[in-house]
């Protein structure tokens, strides 16, 4: 049985790669430039690009699951091509933004909710793994760390629960290799809340100085964020961090609670990336 892995030059890819080689599983790896792909010797390495269809067949040939990031342009495609190859189970890395009110007009949730939407209408069985924030989202700190400047936030009292992306690999492989998951709508977190304020008293822990706050308004965020963001995406995110700014953020399912062990702490992610935030 073969699993493909699309996405995989993310770090939830590639780790799920990395963790589905050892156990003897057939893993085939794929992106629209595979060259650029970084995999264990044995991994079979394809190119699967959305806007190109005659990719398709090669990718899927002999696959009977597939562990799926969210590309809506040519998903129909794709689906037909799975079918077609008798793929037989999908793992979406999709968002638990597609839970929030209008996600359909949410420029954050609808790229995940649409293909969400054409899997659920497809023959195929399908788990939907739907993280909330990722710890890694905190690497956007860095262009503020690595030059010793405050970190500016409208909302540094937002409350999230930010999962470590390796527990959300872990997940995934168990998704794809047993059957406790399957089938499944997962909403995944991290195993506490935090505040942003909170989580850089935790990387301030990790580098050993401190990692000033500074609070400036939602206009200057805007005009901030609107840079290197689409304007739509700047606002719904900011509204998210708006809302989340009343109360502590819901705790869901995590690694402990699905599969029995510790979840992963966002103290330990900040330690494991401490040196990405040090000046330069």
């Amino acid at each position: 049985m073969t699993i493909l892995v699309t996405g995989a030059r993310g770090k939830v890819g590639q780790a799920v790669v990395n963790r589905l080689h050892p156990t003897g599983l057939t893993v085939r790896a794929a992106s629209t430039d595979p060259a650029e792909l970084t995999v264990p010797k044995g991994v079979e390495t394809i190119e699967l690009a959305l806007d190109r269809p005659e990719s398709l067949d090669a990718a899927f040939r002999g696959v009977r699951q597939v562990f799926l990031h969210p590309q809506p342009s040519g998903i129909h495609e794709l689906v037909e091509a799975a079918e077609d190859a008798g793929v037989k189970h999908v793992v979406l890395l999709s968002s638990s933004s597609v839970l929030g009110p209008d996600a359909e007009n949410d420029p954050l949730a609808s790229h995940s909710l649409r293909v969400e939407h054409v899997l659920a209408a497809s023959d195929l069985t399908c788990t939907f793994l739907r993280p909330d924030a990722f710890a890694s989202n905190s690497l956007a700190w860095t262009h503020f760390t690595g030059r010793s400047l405050p970190v500016q936030l409208a909302y540094p009292d937002a409350h999230i629960a930010p999962i470590h992306p390796e527990d959300i690999a872990d997940i995934a492989v168990e998704a794809l290799t047993g059957t406790s998951l399957t089938g499944r709508s997962l909403t995944l977190t991290g195993p506490e809340s935090l505040t942003f304020r909170e989580q850089l008293a935790l990387l301030s822990e990790a580098l050993g100085r401190d990692v000033p706050v500074e609070q400036i308004t939602r206009a200057e965020a805007e005009q901030q964020m609107g840079a290197h963001t689409p304007a739509p995406v700047v606002s719904s995110l900011l509204d998210r961090w708006e809302a989340a700014d009343r109360g502590p953020a819901a705790v869901a399912d995590t690694v402990e609670t699905l599969l029995g062990r510790p979840a992963r702490t966002y103290r330990q992610w900040a330690r494991e990336n401490a040196p990405a935030f040090t000046p330069h």
